[in-house]
This record gives structure tokens, C-alpha cells and sequence, in this order.
């Protein structure tokens, strides 16, 4: 591995500080505030999770140790009993929260349905009862392929609630995708629904799932839960399939949770590697729950008012995290939303925002980059005055349109969480506290409090303020991956090798690159394969697709490098363009000089590919590695599983 080092350029000045009247009443007000929590977290790590894990949650039995550390394996409140569908159900029952909505749920064809703390438990109940009827067991693994709808969430909860790790693979991955993940996890049991609605077209999934059956492919699925949404028809195996309202209305709600050991297992959720097949990311119970818990609470500053969304869907980490178990082991309202904006309704975000008074509202820069590239019209015709928070989760954010969100959607006083973590963290690593912290455009800020955050160099030291290094984490959390499932040695590969230990000092590392300020905050760079180097300057992508789409006419920007035989690497630029520019050699000059003016002339693109649409994944990060294949007229490589519209990657060949 090459180090990372970038030339910081683009030097981002503004800073907002919370507003007043919100920092006067958040749960943590101010910097000296979070500097006590951080500092007393790194002292003692261990006594601070033990503090919170004690007044936060609800525990059958207490734990020995609160952390047995042995890189890379850690194992969190050890001997403790829990169980985190209780933490997210029972618990609140005896509250006032019991007749409180946990879930309100829009669907793309304009149905809803609202299901309180008891609704809820009584659903969550029910269905655990079933998975007991077919077999489920605890310790099997379940796998869950669904549309965003609430049986969604209450599968994950019965899941938990019997100590069944589940296995949720997005509802838009195909048969073989599924098929791969459902055999690497040996799940027991699968559970869909015949369809979900999005973008005005019905999304099959049943049929999907049949197709990854077929033959005896996955072997270890013995029954095939199905819930009725889109009323389309699909073939029923006799024997293998049911009806999930035919079984659930005929279960017990009585189904008291299991008393489950920490470290017990609680998911498995894949993630794709660059080469190889995808990974099998475990998450085990109290830390996870614990980390949850607390990022969302402090991070968003939930109040009991609230009226959470976080657009993200349950088959990635975001929606395991921040929709289903954060803000409901908080007591939380959380919204679930079907669908996404398309032609028959470009304002659907904004209509549910003014519907149920949103305060808090989570997406990702993707979406932020498409809203804009709708026009402002749309928010504005809408009421969007309940909301009092944004974030911001995926990638890192451009500063334009972090200011776009901030002006348009935040109206100028909502404060701005941008996040970065992962799917292998669970939770938050950096993130600001709406009210402590001073917000820069693009910047994650600062590590959340026990999070012991660095940029180093290969050799682990830290390097200095605005150079370019490897973003590592040098202490253990209690959501920390523990492995990948069925292969310990590709976790401690993956994540644990990249960094000379130092001193006895270990780095978690998973593939960013960042730069530190002078003031102390994070900017990340992007993956470090994500860095150019053009004449023996190292230059971040992010930096100059920020240039890029700084432009007017610039809706989005994607920069990779190309081999070149004099310069090393050739800047290549894909670029989708406002709905009202055209492409043309004028304007792919008149970009190229922008960039030159922003940054400087070692950033000039040497090439400028316009196009309708970049090739994403389902959650919506651009695969920038599939550029990099297209823009060196390589054949695509590596795992393909989570590209969301192959026909873009045909249409970029052919201009190629």
C-alpha cells in the first residue's frame, strides 16, 4: 500500500457555530462540555462505557468484565445477559411511551399506518412465535429480503427477541446476490413479501427469492415467510412458503424475550469488497446496542418531541443503526418511507416532511446532489418549519451542497451533522454534537466521545495538521465488527494489517483516507484508492469533485485516474449536468478552467466524460472503482452485487 498523502488545497473556511436557543437546550451545550465527556472516555474507556452501559440500558444480569481486549478480538461487558428487542420494546411499556408512536410508516402509494410502543411489542411478539412455529431456533440465522415496510423492522426485532441472528440482504440485490448471501450465512429461514412499490413501478421480490431457491441452491432454507404487499401474483411452494397474516394472526403475543449472552451474535450484514466476494460483516449484542443507543441520542440530540427520519432502508447499516435499534431502544419515533421521489411526485420527501412535522431528517449527499438538481422550487412550495436538525451519512459531503442543505432545507438555522462511519464500526465514529459543536462545510468534525480517532502513516505515527493520512481508530468500541462471518482470518486481514503496530498500539483501518486542520477536525478524503497522483502530487478526488460541482452547471461529479505515461495518473472526470445545461466542448473547457481556478492547474481534468447518471450502489455511493475500470478501458472487475443500474455502466462504455 502507497501512502496516502494529499495536497490539501481547498481549504474550507466558513464555520457555523450552533445556533443559541438550540444549544441552550440540547443535551450536551457546549464544546467544554464535550471536551469533559471525551477527555474523561479517553482516559478510562473501559469505566466509561460501563457507566453508560449501566444507566442506559436494561440488563437480566450485569456483567464481569466490561472489556477483554486481545487484538484484534474484543468481546464487551463480558458474562453480561440482555436482550435488545426488550431494550427496544419492553422496557418502555411501563412509561408513559407504551400508547407512543414507535413507527410511522408511508407508503410510496400514499397508504400509512402508524404502530405504538405496544402495537409494536404485540407484532414483534407475534412474529417471533411464528419464526418458533417454522423451526427458528436460537443461534439459526435468518435471512430477511424485504421492501421498506414495517414487518421489516418487526422481522429484526422477532429476530432479536428469540436470539436468531438475521441476515438482511436489500430488497433490490438479484437472485444470485441473494442466493450467495443466503449460503454464506447457512440462513434457516428466508422472509419477503411478494413486492414493494418504488419509483411508481412494483419491485418483485418474491420472485426473486424462488429464483435464488431453485434446485436446491441454497440447501440450508428450509421455509419462506411471505407478507402481501403489492397483491401481485406469485407461485406459493406447498410446504416451503407461507403467508406471513396467515400464521401471524393465529400466534400468541406472549413470547418473553431471551436472555442473551453479550457477545452473543445479532446480525450478519454484507458488505462489498473491491475484489472478492462480499463480506460478512457480525455484530454482536450489548455493544452494539449500547453504541447505538448512544450515538443516537446524543448525536441527533433526541428529545421526546421528535419526529426521526432517516431515509436510508433497513438492508444497510444506516437502517439497522439509525431506524430501527438507536432511536427505538430511545424511545423514539421513527418514520419508514417506501419509496423515493420520482416523475409522479418529485416533492415526496418534502410532502412527508410537512406531513408529519419532521424535526429530524438523515440522508445521504447523494440525495441531497439529486434534490438540488430538482430545483429549490420543490422544497419551498412546502412547510418544512418543524425541522430543527439535518445530517448527512454515506460519503463525504461537497461544501456546496452542504450549504444548499443548510440554506434551503435548514432554512439557515438547523444545525449540520455530517457522519462518517461504516457498516463495520455499527455507529457513528465522527460526528458533530448539534449543540457543542462549531460546523465547517464538508468536515465530520471530531470522534465522538471514546472514540480514539488519528491520521497516521504506515508506520502508525500521527502526521501533521493538513497532510494526508490513513484514518484509524486506535481504541476498541462497543460496536466494533467482530469478525467476518466464517472467516476470521480476512477480518484481521482487512482491517487490522494495513498499519504497523506501534508501541503496542494496534490500528483499526478500513480503507479512508483524512486529513486533520489546524483546529482539530477530520476531513475525510475518500477511500485511499481514491487518491491520484498527477506528476508526483497526490491529490484527493474529493477536493477536486467539490471544485467541479461548485459550478453551476455541474450536478454531480465523480473523478478517478487514469494511467498516463508522463504524468503517471491523468485526472478523468465524470459529470452529470444541471437539467437546464447541455453538454458541449465549450463547457467541458470552461469546467477544466474552473477547476484550475478552485485548486490549481496540477488538478486540470485531463478529461471530462458528461453523462445522465453515474454507476451507485443501492444505497447510493458512487463505485468509483468502476470508473476507474471504464476510464482506463479496462474490463470491470470485482464485486458488482450492489450496482443499482447496470444499463449506466453500458451507456458510459459506449461514450467511452
Amino acid at each position: 500500500m502507497t501512502s496516502p498523502t494529499i495536497e490539501s488545497i481547498l481549504q474550507e473556511k466558513r464555520t457555523f457555530a450552533p445556533p443559541a436557543e438550540f444549544a441552550e437546550n440540547a443535551r450536551i451545550k457546549s464544546m467544554a462540555e464535550y471536551r469533559e465527556l471525551y477527555d474523561r472516555a479517553a482516559a478510562d474507556p473501559a469505566a466509561f462505557w460501563g457507566e453508560l452501559a449501566e444507566k442506559e440500558l436494561h440488563w437480566f444480569e450485569k456483567w464481569d468484565k466490561t472489556l477483554e481486549w486481545e487484538p484484534p478480538v474484543a468481546k464487551w461487558f463480558v458474562g453480561g445477559k440482555i436482550n435488545l428487542s426488550y431494550n427496544c420494546l419492553d422496557r418502555h411499556l411501563t412509561t408513559w411511551r407504551k400508547n407512543k408512536a414507535a413507527l410511522i410508516w408511508e407508503g410510496e402509494p400514499g397508504d400509512s399506518r402508524t404502530l405504538t410502543y405496544a402495537q409494536l411489542h404485540r407484532e414483534v411478539c407475534q412474529m417471533a412465535n411464528v419464526l418458533k412455529q417454522l423451526g427458528v431456533k436460537k443461534g439459526d440465522v435468518v435471512g430477511i429480503y424485504m421492501p421498506m415496510i414495517p414487518e421489516a423492522a418487526i422481522a429484526m426485532l422477532a429476530c432479536a427477541r428469540i436470539g436468531a441472528p438475521h441476515s438482511v440482504v436489500f430488497g433490490g440485490f438479484s437472485a444470485e446476490a441473494l442466493r450467495d448471501r443466503l449460503n454464506d450465512a447457512n440462513a434457516k429461514l428466508v422472509i419477503t413479501a411478494d413486492g414493494g412499490f418504488r419509483k411508481d413501478a412494483i419491485v418483485s421480490l418474491k420472485i426473486q427469492v424462488d429464483k435464488a431457491l431453485e434446485n436446491n441452491a441454497a440447501s440450508s432454507v428450509d421455509n419462506v415467510l411471505v407478507v402481501e404487499r403489492t397483491k401481485e401474483k406469485i407461485h406459493m411452494e406447498p410446504g416451503r412458503d407461507h403467508w406471513w397474516h396467515d400464521l401471524q394472526q393465529g400466534a400468541s403475543a406472549d413470547c418473553p424475550a431471551e436472555e442473551m449472552d453479550s457477545e452473543d451474535m445479532l446480525f450478519i450484514l454484507y458488505t462489498s469488497g473491491s475484489t472478492g466476494k462480499p463480506k460478512g460483516v457480525v455484530h454482536t449484542t450489548a455493544g452494539y446496542n449500547l453504541y447505538t443507543h448512544v450515538t443516537t441520542q446524543w448525536t441527533f440530540d433526541l428529545q421526546e418531541t421528535d419526529v426521526y427520519w432517516c431515509t436510508a432502508d433497513v438492508g444497510w447499516i444506516t437502517g439497522h443503526s439509525y431506524i430501527v435499534y438507536g432511536p427505538l431502544s430511545n424511545g423514539a419515533t421513527s418514520l419508514m418511507y417506501e419509496g423515493a421521489p420520482r416523475p409522479s411526485k418529485p416533492d415526496a420527501i418534502w410532502e412527508i416532511v410537512e406531513k408529519y412535522g419532521v424535526t429530524i431528517f438523515y440522508t445521504a449527499p447523494t440525495a441531497i446532489r439529486a434534490f438540488i438538481k430538482a430545483g429549490e422550487h420543490l422544497p419551498k412550495s412546502r412547510n418544512l418549519s418543524s425541522l430543527r436538525l439535518l445530517g448527512t451519512v454515506g460519503e463525504p459531503i461537497n461544501p456546496e451542497a452542504w450549504m444548499w442543505y443548510h440554506k434551503v432545507i435548514g432554512g439557515e438555522r438547523c444545525p449540520i451533522i455530517d457522519t462518517w462511519w461504516q457498516t463495520e464500526t455499527g455507529g457513528f465514529m465522527l460526528t458533530p454534537l448539534p449543540g457543542a459543536t462549531a460546523t465547517k462545510p464538508g468536515s465530520a468534525t471530531h470522534p465522538f466521545p471514546g472514540i480514539l480517532a488519528d491520521v497516521v502513516d504506515l508506520e502508525g505515527n500521527s502526521v501533521e495538521d493538513n497532510q494526508g493520512g490513513y484514518l484509524v481508530i486506535k481504541h476498541p468500541w462497543p460496536s466494533m465488527m467482530r469478525t467476518v462471518y466464517g472467516d476470521f482470518d480476512r477480518f484481521r486481514r482487512s482491517y487490522w494489517e494495513h498499519i504497523s503496530p506501534k508501541d503496542g498500539q494496534y490500528f483499526y483501518f478500513a480503507g479512508d483516507g483524512a486529513r486533520r486542520d489546524e483546529d482539530g477536525y477530520f476531513w475525510v478524503m475518500g477511500r485511499v484508492d481514491d487518491v491520484i497522483n498527477v506528476a508526483g502530487h497526490r491529490l484527493g478526488t474529493m477536493e477536486i469533485e467539490s471544485a467541479l460541482v461548485s459550478h453551476p452547471a455541474v450536478a454531480e461529479a465523480a473523478v478517478v485516474g487514469k494511467p498516463d505515461e508522463v504524468k503517471g495518473q491523468n485526472v478523468v472526470a465524470f459529470v452529470t449536468l444541471e437539467s437546464d445545461y447541455t453538454a458541449s466542448d465549450a463547457l467541458e473547457k470552461e469546467l477544466k478552467q474552473h477547476v484550475v481556478d478552485e485548486i490549481g492547474a496540477i488538478a486540470r481534468p485531463g478529461e471530462i466524460r458528461f453523462s445522465d447518471d453515474l454507476p451507485k450502489t443501492r444505497s447510493g455511493k458512487i463505485m468509483r472503482r468502476l470508473l476507474r475500470n471504464l476510464a482506463s478501458g479496462e474490463e470491470i472487475s470485482g464485486d458488482t452485487s450492489t450496482l443499482q443500474d447496470r444499463s449506466v455502466l453500458d451507456k458510459l462504455r459506449g461514450g467511452a
